[in-house]
């Protein structure tokens, strides 16, 4: 599967649980981490739980090993490691506070919301 297959699994499993403001950041010459940051955020701690369980499950699917899932427990912010795209979950209150987006601020987004639908 290639980068921006994972990137549109992961949104599309995100979506899938209600997510909210779900943005990828082509994080590609910016960052040596990742290819791809996607973020989004939940309205408690057990959809953000349920979220990160849905992009666990269907990285499972489609053969994509989880490298790290950190934050499960505590739900304010999950981070799920899919390789070349890493997925920021956060509680609703925690993503403002942290603010990803202004931080990686020249990273350019990706339009993902047309193939998230399909």
């Amino acid at each position: 599967m290639k980068d921006r297959d994972t990137l549109v699994m992961a949104a599309r499993a995100a979506d899938d649980k209600k997510a909210e403001d779900i943005i990828a950041l082509n994080m590609k010459g910016i960052s040596l981490v990742a290819d791809y940051f996607l973020i989004c955020h939940g309205n408690s701690d057990k959809q953000v739980q349920a979220i990160a369980r849905e992009m666990k499950e269907k990285a499972a699917e489609n053969g994509i090993d989880i490298k790290r899932m950190e934050g499960f427990d505590e739900a304010r912010w999950i981070l799920v490691d899919l390789g070349d795209v890493v997925a920021h979950i956060f509680h609703k209150d925690e993503r403002g506070y942290y603010n990803l987006e202004r931080l990686w601020g020249d990273a350019p987004t990706e339009d993902i919301q047309s193939e998230i639908m399909q």
